[in-house]
């Protein structure tokens, strides 16, 4: 890797664990511009007057619909918008594609059809492709005129990548590269003109190719019976001597697995725009069969169990929503530097692999956050919500997949923690010294709790579990040394830690923004403080996991006595929180409402 310059504390990846952060450096959804609100706006005109009212034409796949508003949404330009504008693009950002990922995945089936497209299955011709490919194929995929798709997967290789069995061999003439093999779970395999492929040139070496499907020797396999995704396509990709032009190699030869996976971070940014997107609309749906199931003569949102469900799923998509608009702004600005990575000939923006920990973070977070309000959805509804009349029954299948797409959140758990140990052998991040100066902290007699403003204790508390995060780096480094990467349960907990930082850490400093500007800042403020007050408790639990994994007796009780007294933290009402909430989404009727500001 080339010698790349130092950026800002604040855009570098994975280093809110070693830093503080003032809020307003961070960007919220309060600062997005009137032309990002419109395209929001547009996706969800769209899909209204579209796509859901062929809800059940699509979920059935009748033939030929799902491909007939994909050009649709394409010709809107929500397919194209982080293309760049010289190829048919719209050359926006991610900031300005999170909006339209939430409303096209509000019907997750074609949510995913467009993102397979949009995202990991164009991206790699935007980021890798050199200027003749770029030329060739972005001006037709970008307004939809052709569709893409992404092919790594294959039955014996899933978590495991590398070991796919795919190969690629030059001709004699060297004018082709002859495929062998074949691809599992492809979305939009079916209707795709275009295949991103990964192989092994002559059985060793990792590379990409763009192969388009009317090549000799490409054909697909069934559709799969899927349990969620009916509108969406997946199919095998079979390559039987499948003839590739040396010109459509993308990138270099046995670069194709640095390229799979970065644009797999991308991929699993855009996931978390897409369950966040899902979740607000389980939650709308909840709020109202709420407001109108009568029980005991009264509605059951009245209810302080319903009220608690509701307050807790608007709690977490605070949460996701802070941390995914934090992120996007941090690659958005890292990418209008201009700094490269030079790793492979053509150079590509190095926010793709910056913020690689905080694209797993968010992926992780939004599917189960997606998972949880779905199956809360479904409760709130009691018997219809298992039934196919209402959408959360839909909701609750369609949430599944995500918590294994773009790498599992068990292969997402393992990766948070190896970043940031990579990143600290490179000299990117001071982590040792960071553990070690944690440790020297959490020796030392607590700070007096002034009381007060609950915000700022909050950020107070986060500041010190991150020296907990920190403690337990250093511990388990201590105790498992290079054979840490073979620790899987103790990676999870760290990453765990990490994850529930970086989301609360995002949500109160959103809160702290806005406070003063807004009427409404106190909503602000409930939901933060509500993920904050429960995040403690599953921090020090995982914790206590870890560290009686890396001791025992006194040691173990001095360890367990450090991260206590890092974690301290006096509970708040938080039932009184989610009651407020529950009652104002009844009255204003969905999340987004929730926290408009006044």
């Amino acid at each position: 890797m080339s010698d790349q310059k130092d950026l800002p504390a604040h855009l570098t990846g994975g280093n809110f664990l070693f830093s503080e952060t003032k809020p307003e450096l961070v960007f919220t959804p309060e600062d997005l511009s009137s032309d990002e609100r419109e395209m929001a706006s547009t996706a969800e005109k769209f899909m209204d007057k579209e796509i859901f009212p062929h809800l059940e034409a699509l979920e059935h796949r009748e033939d030929g619909l799902a491909q007939k508003y994909f050009k649709q949404a394409a010709q809107l330009g929500l397919l194209a918008v982080e293309v760049p504008e010289a190829y048919n693009g719209l050359g926006l950002g991610k900031v300005a594609g999170i909006g339209v990922a939430e409303q096209l995945s509000r019907l997750a089936g074609f949510g995913i059809t467009c993102g397979a497209h949009s995202g990991i299955g164009t991206g790699p011709i935007t980021y890798f492709g050199n200027e003749a490919q770029k030329k060739k194929y972005l001006p037709r995929l970008a307004p939809g005129e052709l569709m893409a798709a992404y092919c790594l997967s294959e039955a014996g290789s899933g978590s495991d990548a590398l070991g796919m069995k795919t190969k690629a061999v030059l001709n004699a003439a060297k004018t082709h590269y002859v495929l062998n093999g074949a691809k599992m779970w492809n979305t939009n395999a079916a209707w795709a003109d275009v295949f991103v492929v990964f192989a092994k040139v002559d059985g060793e070496h990792v590379t990409a190719f763009i192969v388009e499907k009317t090549f000799p020797g490409v054909s697909t396999g069934r559709e799969e019976l899927k349990l969620g995704l009916k509108t969406s396509s997946t199919r095998r990709v079979i390559l039987e001597d499948a003839k590739v032009p040396v010109e459509n190699v993308l990138g270099e030869i046995g670069k194709g697995a640095y390229i799979a996976f970065n644009i797999l971070n991308l991929g699993r940014f855009t996931l978390g725009a897409g369950t966040m997107g899902a979740a607000k609309d389980l939650l709308r749906t909840a709020v109202k069969y709420a407001g109108e199931r009568q029980q005991f003569g009264k509605p059951i949102t009245s209810f302080g169990m319903i009220q608690h469900k509701l307050g807790e799923m608007a709690a977490r998509l605070y949460a996701i929503e802070s941390a995914l608009y934090r992120t996007a702004s941090q690659m958005d600005q890292v990418s209008a530097t201009g700094e490269m990575v030079y790793s492979i000939k053509a150079g590509y923006p190095r926010a793709i692999e910056e913020f690689a920990l905080e694209c797993s973070a968010v992926k992780v977070a939004g599917s189960e956050i997606l998972t949880f309000v779905a199956d809360e959805a479904l409760q709130i509804h009691g018997g219809y919500g298992f039934t196919e009349e209402f959408s959360p029954a839909r909701g609750t299948r369609d949430a599944r997949i995500n918590r294994i797409f773009e790498g599992t959140n068990e292969i997402n758990r393992l990766f948070i923690p190896t970043n940031l140990l990579r990143r600290a052998q490179r000299g990117r991040l001071g982590l040792m010294a960071a553990a070690m100066a944690a440790f020297a902290d959490a020796q030392k007699a607590p700070e007096a709790e002034t009381g007060g403003d609950d915000l700022a204790t909050a950020l107070k508390l986060l500041s010190r579990a991150k020296k907990a995060a920190l403690l337990l780096f250093g511990g388990a480094h201590q105790k498992f040394g290079d054979k840490l990467i073979h620790e899987q349960e103790v990676l999870a907990v760290l990453s765990d830690l990490v994850i529930d930082i970086f989301l609360g850490e995002s949500a109160v400093l959103r809160a702290l923004k806005i406070r003063g500007k807004s009427a409404n800042a106190a909503t602000h403020a409930d939901l933060a403080l509500i993920w904050v007050n429960d995040s403690v408790a599953r921090m020090e639990n995982r914790a206590r996991d870890a560290l009686a994994a890396m001791g025992s007796g006194e040691e173990l009780k001095m360890q367990l006595g450090l991260a206590r007294k890092l974690l301290r933290w006096t509970p708040l009402n938080t039932i009184a929180m989610r009651r407020r909430m529950a009652v104002r989404l009844g009255t204003v009727g969905s999340y987004p409402a929730l926290i408009a500001a006044k």
